[in-house]
C-alpha cells in the first residue's frame, strides 16, 4: 500500500506486519530487543511500506519513552559539526529515535537555555558536542541518570562516555606523511584551543610528537576570524630564512579554509609549501592542486554516539565511563606533494 497524505497508525502497522500492536509500540519505544529479529523486519518493511512516522511528544505525554535524543552542538556551521549530526540522526532513525538539536552559538546564555529545553521535552538521552561552560548543569544531569555521551569532547568534572577521532593517532599521521614527502619544518594552525579539548590534545601531541621526529614545528592559534593576526602569523613563518621545505598543518577544516585564502592573498603555490588539513570537506579535492586531508569517519562516531546512549539505557549499574576512538583515513592530494619527489598523485587513500 502506498503511502498517503493521511499518516498511518500504529495499528495499521500492526496489521500490516502481522503483529500486535504492543509489539509495534514496543519496537518504537526502546524495547526493540524483546522481540524477534523476524518480527523486527516485518515492522519496519511495515512501517516504510505505510509511511508510519512515531509521534514522539504523544509518546511523552502517554508517560512513556518519549523516543528524543538531544544533541547540544556549538556551532552549527562547523562543517564537522554537520556530518556528526548527520550519523547521529541516521543511527537515530534506524533506531526508531528522533534526533532534537540545538545550536548554542558558542553562547553561555543560549547553551544554559538550551540545556533547559531539551531536558523539558524528556529526552531520553543527550550528545553533547559543545564548549560545556555549564559542566555543573551536565554533571548534574548524568548524575540523576540521564544518559550523556561527549562528542569530540572532554569536561573537567564529568564522568561520561565519550567518542570521537583519536587525536594522537591523527597528528602522528599527518606528521609521518609530511616527513615522507620531504618536509622538515611544520607549522600547526589551530583555532584558541582553550574552547574545546580535542583542539588541546591536537596541539599538545603535536608539540610533542614534532619534537620526537626531530621537526621544526611552530604552533599559531587564533580566533577563526582574526584574518589579519593569520596573515602575520603565516608571514613569519613562510618569511622565515629557511632552506627547510615547509608544510602547514591545520587543526579543522574551517582552519582549512582560512588558511587557503591567505595562502592564495599570497599567491603561495601549494606542493612547494604543503599544506593538511584535518576534516576532509567536499571542495578539498576542488581546490587546485587538490588538499590533503584526513577525513573522520562521521557516520560512525555518530553511530557510537547512539549506539553508548542505548547502552547506558539498557544498564543497571554505573560502570566506569567508555572512551570510544576512532582512526582517520588519510587522502593525499597534491597540496603535499613537493616538486622533484617521486610520490604518486592525488586521491591515494590510506587508512
Amino acid at each position: 500500500m502506498p503511502a498517503t497524505s493521511r499518516s498511518a497508525t500504529i495499528l495499521e502497522v500492526a496489521r500490516d506486519a502481522g503483529v500486535s500492536k504492543t509489539s509495534v509500540s514496543r519496537y518504537y519505544s526502546g524495547e526493540r530487543e524483546r522481540l524477534s529479529t523476524g518480527m523486527q523486519q516485518r515492522i519496519a518493511h511495515a512501517a516504510e511500506r505505510l509511511g508510519y512516522q512515531p509521534n514522539p511528544m504523544a509518546r511523552g505525554l502517554k508517560g512513556g519513552p518519549s523516543g528524543l535524543v538531544g544533541m547540544l552542538v556549538a556551532d552549527i556551521r562547523n562543517p564537522f559539526s554537520v556530518a556528526v549530526m548527520h550519523g547521529v540522526e541516521q543511527a537515530c532513525r534506524r533506531q526508531g529515535l528522533s534526533l532534537m538539536v540545538c545550536n548554542t552559538d558558542n553562547d553561555p546564555t543560549l547553551e544554559r537555555q538550551n540545556l533547559a529545553l531539551l531536558t523539558s521535552y524528556r529526552i531520553e538521552g543527550l550528545i553533547v558536542n559543545a564548549a560545556g561552560r555549564h559542566g555543573e548543569a551536565l554533571a548534574e544531569l548524568a548524575g540523576n541518570g540521564l544518559p550523556l555521551v561527549l562528542l569530540d569532547r572532554s569536561l573537567e568534572g564529568i564522568d561520561a562516555d565519550e567518542v570521537g577521532l583519536d587525536n594522537d593517532r591523527a597528528i602522528d599521521m599527518a606528521l609521518d606523511h609530511l616527513i615522507e614527502r620531504g618536509y622538515r619544518r611544520v607549522l600547526f594552525v589551530t583555532e584558541l584551543p582553550a574552547r574545546a579539548s580535542s583542539r588541546q590534545a591536537r596541539m599538545a601531541r603535536f608539540e610533542s610528537s614534532s619534537m620526537s621526529r626531530q621537526l621544526e614545528g611552530e604552533v599559531l592559534s587564533l580566533e577563526l576570524n582574526d584574518t589579519a593576526g593569520l596573515d602575520r602569523g603565516l608571514s613569519a613563518f613562510l618569511d622565515a630564512a629557511t632552506q627547510q621545505p615547509t608544510a602547514i598543518l591545520c587543526g579543522n577544516g574551517q582552519v582549512t579554509l582560512a588558511v587557503i585564502r591567505a595562502l592564495q592573498a599570497r599567491r603561495v603555490p601549494l606542493g612547494e609549501i604543503g599544506l593538511m588539513g584535518i576534516d576532509e570537506l567536499d571542495w578539498c579535492q576542488l581546490v587546485t592542486p587538490g588538499i590533503t586531508t584526513l577525513a573522520q569517519p562521521t557516520d560512525a562516531i555518530g553511530q557510537a554516539a547512539v549506539d553508548r546512549l542505548r547502552a547506558r539505557q539498557a544498564e543497571r549499574t554505573t560502570p566506569e565511563p567508555r572512551h570510544e576512538r576512532f582512526t582517520p583515513t588519510l587522502i593525499i592530494r597534491d597540496s603535499t606533494r613537493r616538486p622533484g619527489i617521486d610520490a604518486p598523485h592525488c586521491d591515494e587513500t590510506r587508512p
